[in-house]
């Protein structure tokens, strides 16, 4: 994939977590899933639906679920370790069947400790960090910071 593209769908996951209503106990995330063709599948961002909806969690419930070839593209690093659902993003994004996951900022240890992209990686999701992004991803969450 080109890394322009990586760019530019990343930007619009940041972008997207400025739609997140306020919380002072969550992140708040924007994803992007983009198939294997380039073009977009879905998104989300944290508590569209559900004070407890994380933003991949979101944009994975509007696929179809084969997600084969798919990169998913996530503002934050996608949780590894979560207290109010059963599945983790990581958990979710494997069983998708997406092979990449594209992310701005790891997660900081302020609610869990951030262990999403040693589980994707685990079970041999691609990662790309693009750190260049991480002052947007963090400034929906400066509140918190």
């Amino acid at each position: 994939m080109d890394p322009m593209d990586d760019h530019h769908w990343l930007r619009l996951a940041c972008e997207l977590a400025a739609l997140c209503p306020p919380s002072r106990t969550a992140f708040s995330v924007g994803a992007v899933i983009v198939g294997a063709d380039g073009r977009e599948v879905a998104r989300g961002h944290s508590r569209e639906g559900d004070p407890h909806d994380h933003a991949e969690e979101a944009a994975l419930a509007k696929t179809s679920g084969d997600l084969a070839g798919a990169t998913v593209y996530s503002s934050l690093e996608p949780c590894g370790r979560r207290a109010s659902r059963p599945r983790t993003c990581a958990e979710l994004i494997v069983a998708s069947g997406a092979r990449r996951v594209v992310f701005a900022w790891r997660e900081p240890a302020l609610f869990v400790e951030g262990t999403g992209a040693g589980l994707l990686e685990a079970a041999g999701v691609e990662l790309v960090e693009l750190p260049g992004l991480a002052d947007l991803a963090r400034e929906p969450n400066a509140h918190l910071l």
